[in-house]
């Protein structure tokens, strides 16, 4: 089983967001960036853009495919990780900490996602 962090929560279509006061850093889960391969480029968020929860945030890319990346939580994208634009690859060796996307200032509290223990019995569901 993939690395999971405890205080993250998790969104079914495999994005993280760690949320500390207002702020929230998203990205893709170890499985994400295990399943897609390796990562050769990273769409730049706009920073400045409003998202509601479930809107397409940016687009990653791999050697296997070309995938979207979901807001996991509503808000303003304040920062993105400019260092995957040369370093795409910090997605595939530190999905958690370096390899993160987007920072947004949140808007309202997060629905639907899981906590560690729930996404790692959903992953477990996949590898059924």
């Amino acid at each position: 089983m993939s690395n999971i962090p405890q205080d993250y929560l998790f969104s079914s279509e495999h994005e993280w967001v760690k949320i500390e006061g207002t702020k929230a850093k998203i990205g893709i889960t170890d499985y994400a960036q295990h399943k897609l391969g390796d990562i050769t480029y990273v769409e730049m968020a706009s920073v400045g853009k409003v998202l509601n929860q479930g809107a397409v945030v940016t687009g990653i890319e791999s050697v296997k495919a070309a995938s979207d990346i979901y807001a996991p939580v509503s808000g303003k994208i304040i920062a993105a990780n400019n260092a995957l634009e040369t370093e795409p690859e910090l997605v595939n060796k530190a999905p958690y900490t370096d390899g993160w996307i987007a920072q947004l200032e949140t808007t309202a509290a997060p629905v639907g996602l899981m906590d560690a223990a729930a996404y790692v019995k959903f992953l477990e569901g996949l590898e059924k």
